[in-house]
C-alpha cells in the first residue's frame, strides 16, 4: 500500500488543522480556566454590600469610641431596627464590648464567621456570619453579623452557565465557520463560477489575482484553470485562424483550376495543370494539418540521443539535390561531439524547414551556416543565410502560420515551414526564436543535450 503524500508547507491542510487545534484549545481554556473564574466569582460579594457592610464596622467602631460598652448597645439597638439580621460586636478575645453577655449560640456563630473577601454560596442552609474588622484599628474589635439575605451572591446561575457553555462556544464556532467559509467555500464558489463560464465558452472568465496568489491547494486549482483556459483561448484561435489561412490559401488554386476548366487549352495541357493544382493543395492540406496536430494534440514523442552533425549531413545531401548548391555554400561550424535529446523525425523535419527556408531567400553565391556552442544542460544552436533578411518587427510574425512577408514572398510554399519547426521544436522540450544575423536571417535552436549532462 501507497505512503500517503505528506501535505507540502503551503498546505490547506496546515491552516485548516491549525484553525481548528486553535478553536479546541481556546474552547478548553474557556471551560476549565475562564468558566471556572466566572464560577468563582459569582460567589463572591458584590461591591455594594462590601461598602455597606463595611460602613456598618465604621459605625461600631465609633460607637465604641464615643460611648464604650453603652455606646455599643445603643448602636446595636439602632441597627436592630434597620437590619433584621443578628450581628454583635467583639473584641480579638471574642468578647462582647457591649454590656450583655454572649449566648452559647452566639458564640458557636462566632467560630464559623467569614471575611468580606470570602466566597458565599446560596446553597447552604443558613445564611454565612460574616466578621467585620474596624476599620481604624482591626486588633481593637470587628462586627459580626449574619449576612443580610438581599447581599447573598446569586452563585453560578443558569444565566452564566449560558454565557461560558453556551453562547461563547456558539460564538467561537461562528467564527470558525466564517473561517472556513473565507478560505473554503468562498474559493470554492469562485472556482465554480469560473468553471460555469468555461463550460458557456466565455474562454476569458480567470480564477481572479486573490485566489491565484494563494499558495494552497486551491490556488493551485486556480492557476490550473486559468492555464487551461489560456490553452483553450490559444487551441480555438489558433484552429479559428487556420481555417480562415486555409480557406483562403485554397480560393488561389481552386481559381485557377477554374480558369483553367473554361480556358480553350489542350487536354494534355489541362491535365498537367490540375496535376500541379492538386499537388499544391495536397501539401498545403498537409502542413495544415500536421501543424495543427503539433499544436493541438501535443503528442508525446519518443526521443533519444542524436549526432548533429550526421544528421546536418543527411539533410544538406538532400537540399543539394533539390536545390542544385555545391557542397561549398553549407557550413557546419558546432563544435565536435554535439549531441543533442529529441524526437529524430521531429528534429529532421524541423531543421529540414529551416535549410529550405534559408536556400529559398538566399541570393546567388550565398550560404548557409549552421553554428552554436554548449550552454549549460543545453545546445544553443542557430542556422544563419545571406538573405535580406527580415525586419525587426517582423521576427516574431515570421514564425505564425501563413506568414509570407512582401520582400520574402515566393510561389512555393505557404508560410507553415517555420510555424512547423517551431512546434516541433516545442514537442522536444527545445525553443525556436528568430533575430537578424550578420547578413540575413539568424534563426535561434536550443535543444537539449544527450543525457541530460
Amino acid at each position: 500500500m501507497a505512503m500517503a503524500e505528506v501535505p507540502g508547507r503551503h498546505s490547506l491542510f496546515w491552516r485548516l488543522a491549525v484553525a481548528l487545534v486553535a478553536f479546541c484549545l481556546l474552547l478548553i481554556w474557556l471551560s476549565w480556566s475562564w468558566g471556572k473564574q466566572v464560577e468563582r466569582q459569582s460567589y463572591y460579594l458584590s461591591t455594594e454590600a462590601r461598602e455597606v457592610l463595611g460602613g456598618y464596622a465604621r459605625e461600631a467602631e465609633q460607637a465604641w469610641r464615643a460611648g464604650g460598652a453603652a455606646g455599643v448597645d445603643a448602636w446595636l439597638e439602632g441597627m436592630r431596627q434597620r437590619e433584621a439580621s443578628w450581628m454583635t460586636v467583639v473584641d480579638a478575645r471574642l468578647q462582647a464590648l457591649g454590656s450583655g453577655p454572649l449566648t452559647l449560640e452566639e458564640v458557636s456563630h462566632l467560630t464559623f464567621q467569614r471575611g468580606l473577601d470570602w466566597p458565599a454560596s446560596s446553597r447552604s442552609v443558613h445564611l454565612p456570619y460574616i466578621g467585620i474588622p474596624f476599620p481604624g484599628e482591626p486588633a481593637a474589635g470587628r462586627l459580626v453579623l449574619q449576612l443580610p439575605a438581599r447581599y447573598l451572591p446569586g452563585g453560578f446561575t443558569l444565566m452564566h452557565q449560558s454565557l461560558t457553555h453556551g453562547l461563547v462556544p456558539v460564538v467561537l464556532a461562528l467564527l470558525l465557520c466564517a473561517l472556513l467559509y473565507r478560505s473554503l467555500v468562498r474559493p470554492l464558489a469562485r472556482l465554480r463560477e469560473h468553471a460555469n463560464a468555461l463550460q458557456a465558452d466565455d474562454l476569458g472568465s480567470v480564477a481572479g489575482p486573490e485566489l491565484s496568489a494563494r499558495r494552497d491547494e486551491l490556488g493551485e486549482l486556480g492557476r490550473a484553470l486559468d492555464h487551461m483556459a489560456e490553452r483553450l483561448r490559444s487551441h480555438v484561435g489558433f484552429q479559428r485562424q487556420l481555417l480562415r489561412d486555409l480557406s483562403h490559401e485554397l480560393r488561389t488554386p481552386l481559381s485557377r483550376l477554374r480558369v483553367a476548366g473554361d480556358s480553350p487549352i489542350s487536354e494534355a495541357a489541362l491535365r498537367q495543370r490540375v496535376e500541379r493544382e492538386v499537388e499544391v493543395m495536397q501539401r498545403l492540406v498537409a502542413d495544415s494539418l500536421e501543424l495543427a496536430w503539433l499544436d493541438t494534440e501535443r503528442p508525446h514523442l519518443e526521443q533519444e540521443d542524436i549526432d548533429l552533425q550526421s544528421l546536418w549531413e543527411l539533410l544538406v545531401d538532400d537540399a543539394r539535390f533539390e536545390a542544385g548548391w555545391g557542397p561549398e555554400r553549407f557550413h557546419y561550424e558546432v563544435p565536435a561531439g554535439c549531441r543533442v535529446r529529441g524526437h529524430l523525425n521531429g528534429l529532421a523535419r524541423a531543421l529540414e524547414n529551416l535549410l529550405r527556408n534559408a536556400i529559398r531567400h538566399s541570393p546567388p553565391g550565398g550560404c548557409i551556416r549552421l553554428d552554436g556552442y554548449r550552454e549549460g544542460q543545453g545546445w544553443h544552436l542557430w542556422l544563419e543565410d545571406d538573405g535580406p533578411g527580415v525586419p525587426e518587427a517582423d521576427l516574431e510574425r515570421i514564425l505564425l502560420p501563413f506568414t509570407r512577408l512582401s520582400a520574402a514572398r515566393s510561389e512555393e510554399g505557404f508560410g507553415l515551414g517555420l510555424s512547423i519547426a517551431r512546434s516541433s521544436v516545442r514537442m522536444q522540450g527545445g525553443e525556436l526564436w528568430a533575430d537578424r544575423g550578420s547578413a540575413g536571417l539568424r534563426v535561434h535552436l536550443r535543444l537539449p543535450a544527450a543525457g541530460g549532462l
